[in-house]
């Protein structure tokens, strides 16, 4: 179950993170609660993922690395942000630091 939880965790901090991005620099008061709902939401779930097992570094890696990309990949499509060659091999590079915690 401590999967589910950390993917409901992702979702809702991905969500966080692109609702600050929409709300323009805290400009557009709108995105101000789902901002702060999804991020009680992303924490609640990923207390709850670490209480069902998981340790705290693999669960932390997989949010952020997860999360990472999810948010550059998303951010590119709504709002055509760079996505670099050169952040793709950051982003693979973190995907292997994740996958190396992991596998110790």
């Amino acid at each position: 179950m401590s999967w589910v939880w950390l993917l409901l965790s992702i979702a809702a901090e991905v969500t966080g993170t692109l609702s600050m991005r929409a709300s323009d620099g805290f400009r557009k008061k709108k995105w101000l609660i789902p901002m702060g709902l999804a991020y009680i939401v992303a924490f609640f779930f990923l207390g709850l993922t670490l209480s069902s097992g998981m340790p705290v570094g693999v669960a932390y890696g997989l949010w952020t690395a997860i999360g990472i990309v999810a948010i550059s990949v998303l951010a590119k499509v709504i709002w055509n942000e760079p996505l670099t060659g050169r952040m793709l091999v950051g982003m693979g590079f973190i995907g292997v630091g994740v996958l190396l915690v992991e596998l110790s």
